[in-house]
């Protein structure tokens, strides 16, 4: 099983908005011992966000999506999601008594009672429009749910709501995947060597150590920093520790200059 993650909006893909999901969402995975397993960025495209869609929802991933789920007309994914199990868009009963509670609390809020008949509070009752059979998602922040179909979570692309929903289905749902396999991750810093001279021994060392992967990340040094690669490995802790051992003890037979990073 592995874990996935879909963020859509032509506002990432063009650049007025920067991605904020990627980088917390494997934060919030890492503190429950879990990762990420892939990622793909989506523009509003119904037809390619459905075929994506009908690809994942085949597989046995776990997956977040964030992003399209509101009614104006650039939100797709609720649709999509129905098209791409085959499966028609029906009003949730909650998820509609979740937004008109909503509307109600605004009128109060403005001080003016709020009419739920109005053309434009019932075009909000589109938010809670789901492929049959999907189940919400709750949303402490305005309480107008997401929904889930099959292994497949949907929230909305905004983070103040969509970080804590994804916490509650990772902790409602998956508690019992946390910190299952532990893993430990060491690494050095290589000078002025060539990564390909280094891939016989990263080779080795996978192949000798199977729970155990290596990698490596160059980098052209700046004003502070000489060129380097950061070397590592991680895993199984056992075998990542025995691996890291191994590693440094290559590293200075071939006479490599090296640093260990605390």
């Amino acid at each position: 099983m592995a874990i996935g993650l879909i963020i859509i909006g032509d506002e990432i893909l063009s650049g007025r908005r920067v991605d904020q999901h990627f980088p917390k969402v494997v934060q919030l995975l890492a503190a429950r011992g879990l990762q990420l397993s892939w990622a793909e960025v989506l523009a509003d495209d119904p037809a390619r966000i459905t075929a994506t869609l009908k690809r994942t929802l085949a597989s046995d991933d776990i997956v977040f999506c964030c992003g399209g789920i509101g009614a104006t007309p650039d939100d797709h994914t609720r649709q999509a999601a129905a098209d791409a199990l085959g499966l028609p868009l029906v009003m949730h009963p909650q998820g509609k008594l979740n937004i008109q509670a909503r509307i109600v609390q605004m009128g109060i809020d403005a001080g003016q009672p709020a009419d739920l008949a109005s053309a434009e509070n019932q075009h909000r009752l589109k938010m809670a429009e789901f492929a049959q059979g999907a189940a919400l998602i709750p949303n402490p922040y305005n309480n107008i749910a997401g929904f889930s179909l099959h292994k497949h979570y949907f929230v909305p692309g905004f983070p103040v709501m969509a970080w804590p929903m994804i916490e509650w289905v990772l902790d409602h749902h998956y508690a019992d995947l946390f910190n299952r396999e532990p893993r430990m991750e060491q690494s050095v810093l290589v000078y002025e060597a060539a990564e390909s001279a280094l891939t016989p021994l990263m080779v080795a060392i996978e192949a000798q150590f199977p729970r155990v992967k290596v990698f490596s990340l160059p980098s052209v040094g700046d004003a502070n920093t000489r060129r380097h690669i950061e070397l590592g490995v991680k895993g199984e802790p056992v075998q990542t520790s025995t691996a890291f051992i191994q590693l440094c003890a290559e590293l200075k037979r071939l006479n490599v200059e090296f640093d260990k990073i605390a």
